[in-house]
């Protein structure tokens, strides 16, 4: 094993055993194991705070659960850990203490594998889409636990369910990437959403409408305040310690990257800075969180694991700070409680258009970042909840937009 490879096992490592060791000291292993399989029947749509439902102990099990699932799928399929599996594993981690279960999870990858296998291709292929196609875990728990279906048919039909979903994934995912390009970095994001849509309209036109549900914890747990913070101070001594002063060096380069789809940092810049942008990046969006009373429950903790996942896969702070500026501007403008839920979320998310500013410049950014937060707001009923990654969704649907308008006047103009 190559040693960035054994650094980057041991950073994962060390996130999950310090998910573990946070899971046991929260509340006992006891209850974090009753409390495990309670979620595995529990509701998974938006917006579902497993730290809520079942507690802060329980939440950070299945997390830890969600994230060795994850790894051992990226080992049997034979690939190295980089920039975008960690991004991969972090997300899925990070989802898993709101939504992602690995009972609702499973399927999906199952079906994403398969799919591959029909096309006769290498299941190794569609590794990220099975991946990140997990968003709509909350389909299968859906029709397995929600639908009111007889016990004997429930798991053996959202089984079912979950390997059509993956199935149909891949095409879908390839198709939606064409439409804005690499810009919005939760690609799988806009495909869930776009599934989600149908899923969501199906039980409608039976007759059975979907009420909505809403779990979101507010109060002050230690270990999820202490959890990020001390997960970016691991990320940047290890970067120090791996890579000494080449880390700052690195970093500098990473933040001249426009961050587009794909943007592997560990593989243009290196390791060391990829490690350092992940640690930065979890530090800053820790503090804004605590600087505007936001609580850090599981869907806010797993939006800033997903940022420092994705700070090894086209995040950094030039890129993403006029996404964050123009997600300022909107929730000012339209008077937005700054530490609501979906306007805390959208804040931490909406960081998936980070590409845009990053290839077109501050101003750009600044627009993409206040049209998202237009649109997020509206985006999640569409599709029922099915969809995690709502913000994806919505940013997908952002950047359609900005790249669309841009890429026709270039081309316009050049004739």
């Amino acid at each position: 094993m190559a040693l960035r490879d054994r650094i980057l096992a041991y950073f994962l490592a060390a996130t999950i055993l310090l998910f573990l060791l946070f899971s046991i000291l929260a509340n006992g292993l006891a209850a974090a194991i009753e409390g495990f399989w309670r979620l595995q029947s529990s509701p998974a749509r938006l917006l579902s705070d497993f730290t809520a439902l079942q507690g802060t102990s329980a939440a950070l099990l299945n997390a830890a659960v969600v994230g060795i699932l994850g790894w051992l799928f990226v080992r049997v399929n034979g690939i190295k850990l980089s920039g975008p599996t960690i991004a991969a594993i972090f997300t899925m981690i990070g989802f898993a203490l709101f939504g992602k279960t690995p009972l609702n999870c499973i399927p999906i990858m199952a079906g994403v594998s398969l799919s591959a296998l029909i096309v006769k291709k290498r299941p190794r292929e569609y590794l990220l889409i099975g991946m990140f196609g997990t968003a709509l875990g909350p389909l299968v728990s859906f029709v397995a636990f929600e639908m009111g279906l007889a016990p004997a048919l429930a798991l053996p039909v959202s089984l079912a369910v979950g390997l059509a979903v993956g199935i149909v994934l891949p095409p879908l995912a390839i198709a939606m990437l064409h439409l804005h390009q690499g810009y919005n970095l939760y690609n799988v994001g806009l495909t869930a959403g776009f599934i989600g849509l149908f899923a969501a309209s199906l039980p409608n036109a039976g007759g059975k409408s979907i009420a909505s549900f809403s779990s979101w914890g507010t109060a002050a747990t230690p270990w999820l305040f202490l959890l990020i913070p001390v997960l970016s101070l691991i990320a940047i001594g290890m970067s120090f310690i791996c890579c000494g002063k080449k880390s700052w060096n690195e970093f500098l380069s990473i933040v001249k990257l426009p961050g587009r789809l794909p943007s592997d940092f560990c593989e243009l810049s290196g390791l060391g800075g990829a490690l350092l942008n992940v640690g930065i990046l979890g530090l800053a969006y820790s503090a804004y969180v605590a600087i505007v009373g936001a609580p850090f429950n599981g869907p806010v903790i797993g939006g800033l694991m997903t940022l420092m996942g994705f700070g090894f896969f086209g995040k950094h702070p030039k890129n993403v700070f006029p996404i964050f500026l123009g997600l300022l501007a909107a929730a000012l403008f339209f008077c937005k409680p700054l530490n609501e839920s979906w306007v805390i979320l959208a804040f931490i998310f909406g960081t998936a258009l980070a590409p845009i500013a990053g290839e077109f410049g501050p101003a750009i950014g600044i627009l993409a970042g206040f049209l998202h937060l237009v649109l997020v707001e509206r985006s999640g009923t569409w599709h029922g909840g099915m969809n995690l990654y709502n913000n994806g969704f919505a940013g997908g649907l952002t950047a359609t937009l900005i790249v669309s308008v841009i890429e026709w006047y270039k081309t316009s103009t050049e004739r």
